[in-house]
Parts: C-alpha cells; structure tokens; sequence
C-alpha cells in the first residue's frame, strides 16, 4: 500500500509478502512419535530421496502416456495414465510421512531435479519399447533404493516408513514394473 492510496478494509490479501524460511530443508524438527532424531532424520533423507524419484517416474509417466503411438496406444495410453495416478498418490503419501517426521518434504521440480538418480529421458518422443524400457528402469532404482531404505528404517524402529516403503512403494512399483515388462515380451505368432 502507498502513501497516496485509501486503506484496505474488508478482504484485500495481503500480496507480495516475503517471509523467513523457519525450518531449513534436511533438518528434523523434534516430534512426540515415539523414535530417536537419527531414526527421523535417517528416514527424512531416504524418503526425499525416493520421493525425488517417484516424481520424477509419475512426469515419465504422464509423458509417455501422453505420447503413445501404434496398435497398441489405447491400451497403454490407460494403463499409463492409470500409473501415473498411483505414483502421485505415492509421493502425497511419501511427502506427507517426511513431514509427520518432523522433516521437511521435497516440493520444487527444480529441487527434484538435483537429487533424482533417474537420467532424463530425451525431449522428443522415443519408441514405444524405448519408453518402456525408461520406466522400467526408473521402477528398478526406486526398488532398490526403497528395499534397502526399508531395512535400515526396521532396523532404526522406524516402523511406520518400514511398511510405507514395503506395503506402498515397492508393492505398486512391483507391480506396474510387471505390467510393463509383459508389454516387452515378443509373443510368436501362432498359425492355424
């Protein structure tokens, strides 16, 4: 507001506000959950890290659906779109786990892009075997990142990132990587 202008009354938002950053991204704050700072703070780290690349995977996702082509496009432009949905559900989950931890969740594409493991894929659109093969991979390196993060959370009592990462992340990722690699298998004709 100016010097010359009327006051606001009513309910004009206050724009343009700048504000201290009160907790700083890679710190845990203390939370009553019942497990030490270095289990918190250990699970804060892996879990960004896998929430880095699940965003990364639901964005290869979204754009491999989008750029489907052939006889096959109407089946994997669903099945695609329908995975994309299960990863975003994923990183709502796996982001909201780091904050119940005291920590901070990874939310800027840019800050993605400094911590995924995932290569990027080329601008331009690839063919269909080279997409899946993309996702596939991406789906292996969150697994094994996951199955390792998972057993040294049991290890820290860290029994509620323990199950997200079995029951949730290396479950769905399970399984999509199976949907996936069946569309890689070169079925032989069969004549009659």
């Amino acid at each position: 507001m100016t010097s010359n202008s009327q006051p606001v009354h009513g309910s004009q938002p206050w724009l343009h506000q700048k504000g201290e950053v009160i907790q700083e991204f890679g710190t845990v704050k203390q939370f009553p959950v019942g497990l030490s700072y270095e289990a918190r703070m250990y699970s804060c780290q892996r879990l960004n890290k896998v929430l880095a690349d699940t965003q990364i995977l639901y964005g290869l996702y979204k754009k491999h659906h989008w750029l489907m082509r052939g006889a096959t496009f109407y089946q994997l432009h669903l099945v695609l779109d329908q995975h994309a949905g299960e990863q975003l559900e994923l990183v709502d989950t796996i982001a909201e786990r780091v904050q119940s931890l005291g920590g901070v969740a990874l939310g800027d594409a840019r800050h993605v892009a400094e911590i995924t493991s995932i290569p990027r894929p080329p601008d331009g659109v690839e063919q269909i075997p080279a997409m899946l093969s993309r996702l596939l991979e991406a789906h292996e390196a969150i697994l094994v990142d996951a199955h390792d993060a998972a057993a040294r959370a049991a290890e820290l009592g860290d029994d509620g990132t323990n199950d997200l990462l079995v029951s949730q992340v290396i479950r769905t990722g399970e399984r999509q990587a199976w949907f996936m690699a069946e569309h890689l298998v070169d079925t032989p004709l069969v004549r009659v």
